[in-house]
């Protein structure tokens, strides 16, 4: 059973910083793959960043590149969502997810993640 939970969330002013961290309770912690996703109110679930399993393959989401920066230490079992130059556009839940499927999957897409966190909620300011 994979668990996930999420942490750093808060309210902070436009422009301000915010450092999530998402704390896995898995054996071997570097075979997943770990994304984070958001939930603004009265929108879809998106897809924000992914890293692999070693944290040197990534990929952002437009919307975030350059501001928000995913890194992972496999030793504390902790992927973490550093958020940057925040904008009023940024709120939201945001989710951990992780993935033990290899191959063909889309990671930006939230059926390629079975594992979720409860989320944790970003407000920002203007």
């Amino acid at each position: 059973q994979v668990q996930l939970v999420e942490s750093g969330g808060g309210l902070v002013q436009a422009g301000g910083s915010l450092r999530l961290s998402c704390a896995a309770s898995v054996r071997t912690f570097s075979r997943y793959t770990m994304a984070w996703f958001r939930q603004a109110p009265g929108k879809e679930r998106e897809f924000v960043v992914a890293t692999n399993w070693s944290g040197r393959s990534t990929y952002y989401a437009d919307s975030v590149k350059g501001r928000l920066t995913i890194s992972r230490d496999n030793a504390k079992n902790t992927v973490y969502l550093q958020m940057n130059s925040l904008k009023p556009e940024d709120t939201a839940v945001y989710y951990c997810a992780a993935s033990d499927y290899s191959g063909g999957y889309d990671y930006t897409r939230g059926s390629a993640y079975p594992y979720w966190g409860q989320g944790t909620q970003v407000t920002v300011s203007s």
